[in-house]
């Protein structure tokens, strides 16, 4: 489970300039997250050798018509229920304002840990400008240029030094962990009923890792899983923009923690942007996946819906083809159990480990059949490859010249690894070692 850090402030202080610095800068390295082009929140990075995630606060504030001290308070409000750690930023050209103050005082009575962030100080000629917030009572501020990258090296291994250490309980060891995800009124909370109360095996109910969130463990036909529940999706004051990009990120969290995310989808509303980005997500998290409509007994001609969603799937889900479908109804339990009769293949393949030996005799067969191509006249030469860890399997090749291997190649080899080894529901992932 990854850290999540969260850039706070009143608006116009640079919160998306000192995202974009901390998520393009050389030594981070950036997830490109499929289907996420427009309207970047959230980026996993990793910096001084420890991965998390940033959210940028900075796309609340646009399309915000609210007074702006009531803006910022909600804004506050709803990512400190999320984050485990919040850099709260400041403009030190305008220097403090009761906006700022009042941002100070709701981060303290939630007691979240703090980083504090005096921005747009070019130069240490310029830091005298940061001294006006210790007015503030704060220990330490940290002067920064998020547009020149001045101070970011300090105030980031401030960042990483504060992090939580995120530990797994005990409690989820040998269990299959699944999340239900999904928008607001998809019906988790009727499927997560469904299963339990279909069930009646109950363990036990473990704290989530959020205040609205709690971890079910419970059996069924001799196997233990770990239901991550996340139907608390939906908050009081329901907020449209803010709701759904804060909804993605409680998502974010949970596939962190899962070994299979089924992504519960309405039929008959079809699939949604947010949708394809909680799928890229779970695509590079590289965990195992199941996509289930729900609400399939209200479906009336269910032919042409099914030839319009066939279509919808190619288009806005290609990139996930590989992972299975299942039209279901949690409200009546219809293909309830086949649902998780696709977890149990899922997970059998994302729990698998192949032997070196088999591994290698498939690689030589590959190459010899299908070598890679020659660059400036050289010829990539593999020497050997490995499974160095499962959920989800990753494959190491140790080759002559690993910068060579064009990505075409790379995504062959996937390909004919996931076919000779039966990982065809599952991503996987490899790399390429110099030897």
């Amino acid at each position: 489970m990854l850290p999540i850090v969260a850039i706070v402030g009143r608006p116009n202080v640079g919160k998306s300039t000192l995202f974009n610095r901390l998520t393009k800068k050389r030594d981070a390295l950036v997830d490109d997250i499929p289907g996420v082009t427009r309207d970047r929140l959230y980026a996993t990075i990793e910096w001084d050798e420890k991965n998390l995630v940033i959210v940028d606060t900075g796309g609340f504030d646009s399309s915000d018509k609210e007074e702006l001290l009531g803006r910022v308070k909600r804004q506050v409000e709803m990512v400190i229920e999320e984050a485990d750690l919040v850099i709260l930023l400041f403009d030190g050209r305008t220097g403090p304002v009761l906006a700022d103050e009042e941002l100070i005082m709701l981060l303290r009575r939630a007691q979240k840990k703090v980083v504090y962030a005096v921005n747009k100080i070019d130069g240490p000629e310029h830091e005298h400008l940061s001294m006006e917030f210790y007015s503030f009572g704060i220990d330490r501020v940290f002067p920064i240029s998020s547009s020149h990258g001045y101070g970011i090296g300090s105030l980031m291994e401030q960042v990483v030094g504060d992090l939580p250490v995120l530990e797994h309980p005990q409690e989820d060891e040998g269990r299959i962990k699944i999340a239900i995800i999904g928008r607001p009124n998809v019906g988790k909370s009727s499927l997560i009923n469904k299963i339990i109360g279909s069930d009646r095996l109950i363990v036990s109910e473990l704290p989530g890792t959020t205040r609205d969130s709690v971890d079910i463990s419970f059996e069924r036909e001799g196997k233990s899983y770990l239901l991550i529940d996340t139907a608390g999706i939906r908050r009081r004051g329901r907020v449209k923009e803010k709701i759904e990009k804060f909804s993605i990120l409680k998502a974010l969290k949970a596939i962190n923690r899962c070994h299979i995310s089924v992504i519960l989808l309405d039929s008959q509303a079809g699939i949604y942007d947010q949708d394809t980005k909680i799928c890229g997500y779970a695509l590079k998290r590289g965990c195992g996946m199941v996509i289930a409509f729900n609400k399939w007994d209200l479906v009336k001609n269910k032919p042409p819906l099914i030839k319009s969603l066939e279509n919808s799937i190619d288009r806005q889900l290609g990139f996930v083809s590989f992972v299975p479908i299942i039209n279901i109804s949690a409200l009546t339990g219809e293909r309830v159990k086949k649902l998780f009769t696709l977890i149990d293949r899922v997970w059998v393949q994302y729990n698998s480990h192949v032997s070196t030996p088999a591994i290698n005799k498939t690689l030589e067969n590959i190459v010899k059949r299908h070598p890679p191509p020659s660059i400036g006249g050289k010829r990539p030469k593999f020497f050997y490859a490995t499974q160095v860890s499962i959920h989800p399997p990753v494959f190491i090749f140790f080759v002559n010249r690993p910068d060579s291997i064009h990505l075409s190649y790379k995504r062959y080899l996937i390909n004919q690894f996931k076919k000779q080894f039966g990982l065809n529901l599952i991503p996987i992932k490899v790399f390429f070692r110099e030897r």
